[in-house]
């Protein structure tokens, strides 16, 4: 293929009237001010999507637009151009044909990449135009580091030798071990990042260690190693976190801040003794990514609409609940972003603080100093605060201050670990709170969890199993509702799981005048029987099965949450 010829972007996107004059014209002056590219500029502003440059420029030059979404890369193609010059150059290695490699690039009008590829691969190329945000994703799961983990856990067993160092002390040979761990941790960490993977788990075994990363929920391997590195890591593990590397016989738990990827990580560390040394769980929490608006989490849009009014309340509890790592914080995040305002003063009490919201007052309990969260909230009460937001209900004395600052005259938000939302008012009681303080508090009640969302690129149609057939009988669906089921085949993109990324299924109860009545009366069958009546049709499961029927998630994933949830 000849050389691609240098294009001015902005002319050719007047020419193909995509965007205005006056546009270009801004966009010209906001890149000389910000040195950004003047692509980035256009769609950061919505004058233009990525998708609009990519196929204008393919329109243009006569070369193929590729949307990666619906690509399936070749992952040995894919490192014939190493990793730093696909990241630098903004090009990817799709696939080859009549003894030439096609190249999907963000900027085919890069003279200087064309000519750097065409040296690097040692062959001759041809161009296809992707968009800048599918190639990133692209290359972050085509440039994987398995191999490379696997090879510096080798590297580190052979450093070691065939005996196990005693790292309970800090001898003269942690350091010779340091620069090996230092690696291989680094490198986890790059690929757990790279993958959007939410803990990293390290688990000794008889001969050997596992190393397992939970994605979108679920636990996957991505190592085994020899046992004798187990040590290693955990005693450099504890020496970033602060622990204590003496003690091997009691868990521990810390933190620790990495940078990662030209990210920022906090990483929450807990430690186990087990049968075969201490095992380690760490929960990775991006502090420059997670934040979701309100109208990105799928709530459902009549919900959506009353949650948002009610978080504009001036006084009251609203409460989210679920289990661990049901998305919780997530919501609660995105309601304070909502309300964030100058004439808002909002503090947080939290164990320990997951995002770091700009204007918001943040407070990390510390039970080792007896900063407990009824401490810090009594504390929190004096500074004057508008909203307060306290991490979780997690006893009766957390609980009660709560619902007092609620009925005089502050917005609350916490959490709870309860089935769903009619359950909420019972953990209250089960705490020793009076019925008449919950009834006259709590504003509304949301519940909610996780579904894994099925993979868009390799989504086909779904015949259901018997099972499955017998299941959604007795949930009342017919054979037509169920003919948009989807499944996941597997591809490169979700690494052959065939789910990729996850979604939120809601439930809200707000609490009525009825509702009020029912919950400071004290027949526990009133209240469930009122609150069944108001949330009819507008149940969590409710919702998974209009997301399962949509063919956004599997009858799969809705079945393994409506035994939960269903009484």
């Amino acid at each position: 293929m000849a050389r691609p010829e240098k294009i001015r972007l902005g002319d050719l996107l007047v020419q193909q009237k995509l965007i205005s004059q006056d546009q270009l014209k801004f966009g010209l002056e906001q890149q000389k001010r910000s040195g950004r590219k003047l692509g980035r500029v256009l769609v950061d502003n919505a004058f233009v999507t990525e998708e609009n440059i990519s196929e204008a420029l393919a329109k243009q030059l006569n070369i193929p637009y590729i949307n990666l979404k619906y690509y399936h890369i070749n992952l040995e193609l894919v490192r014939m151009l190493p990793e730093n010059q696909a990241r630098r150059f903004r090009a990817i290695v799709l696939e080859e044909r009549n003894g030439m490699l096609l190249i999907g690039m963000a900027d085919p009008t890069d003279l200087s990449a064309f000519d750097e590829i065409t040296r690097i691969v040692k062959r001759d190329i041809d161009i296809a135009v992707v968009t800048e945000g599918q190639l990133l994703e692209s290359i972050d799961r085509g440039y994987r580091r398995t191999e490379e983990i696997a090879g510096l856990a080798r590297d580190l067993s052979e450093d070691l030798g065939d005996t196990y160092v005693d790292f309970g002390a800090l001898t003269d040979s942690v350091g010779m071990e340091e620069a090996p761990v230092v690696k291989l941790l680094q490198s986890m960490f790059d690929d757990a990042t790279q993958i959007n993977a939410s803990d990293i788990h390290i688990e000794p075994q008889e001969g050997q260690v596992m190393i397992r990363f939970r994605i979108d929920g679920v636990l996957h391997l991505q190592t085994e190693a020899d046992s004798k590195i187990a040590p290693a890591l955990v005693l450099r593990l504890k020496l970033m976190s602060g622990l204590d590397i003496s003690e091997k016989r009691l868990p521990q738990d810390g933190r620790f801040h990495v940078r990662v990827r030209d990210q920022g990580v906090d990483v929450r560390i807990a430690t186990c003794p087990t049968q075969n040394g201490e095992s380690v769980v760490m929960r990775l929490l991006r502090q420059d990514g997670g934040m979701i608006g309100l109208d990105k989490l799928g709530m459902p849009p009549d919900m959506l609409k009353r949650f948002r009014e009610i978080i504009r309340r001036s006084n009251g509890m609203i409460l989210v609940t679920g289990p661990t790592g049901s998305g919780k914080t997530t919501t609660l995040y995105s309601a304070l972003a909502e309300i964030n305002t100058l004439d808002q003063k909002i503090i947080t009490v939290e164990d320990p603080v997951e995002y770091r919201l700009p204007g918001i007052n943040q407070v990390q309990v510390n039970e080792k100093i007896d900063l407990t969260f009824s401490r810090v909230l009594r504390s929190a009460l004096r500074q004057d605060p508008d909203v307060i937001l306290v991490g979780e209900m997690r006893d009766a004395e957390t609980a009660h201050i709560g619902l007092r600052a609620a009925m005089t005259g502050h917005l609350v938000f916490s959490t709870l670990h309860t089935r769903d939302a009619a359950g909420t008012l019972f953990r209250f009681v089960d705490l020793g709170v009076p019925r008449f303080m919950v009834a006259t508090s709590v504003q509304a009640v949301i519940a909610q969890r996780l579904l894994r969302r099925v993979c868009e690129s390799c989504s086909e149609p779904h015949t259901p199993t018997p099972q499955e057939i017998i299941w959604m009988e007795m949930e009342g669906l017919s054979p037509e509702q169920w003919s948009g089921l989807k499944n996941g085949r597997g591809c490169s993109h979700c690494s052959g799981t065939g789910y990729y990324g996850r979604m939120g299924v809601y439930e809200m109860l707000e609490m009525n005048r009825d509702m009020v009545e029912a919950a400071a009366h004290d027949s526990a069958t009133q209240f469930m029987h009122v609150a069944r009546q108001h949330m009819q049709g507008k149940t969590m499961l409710d919702h998974a099965l209009e997301e399962m029927k949509q063919g956004h998630t599997t009858a799969f994933e809705v079945m393994s949450i409506s035994n939960r949830i269903e009484e």
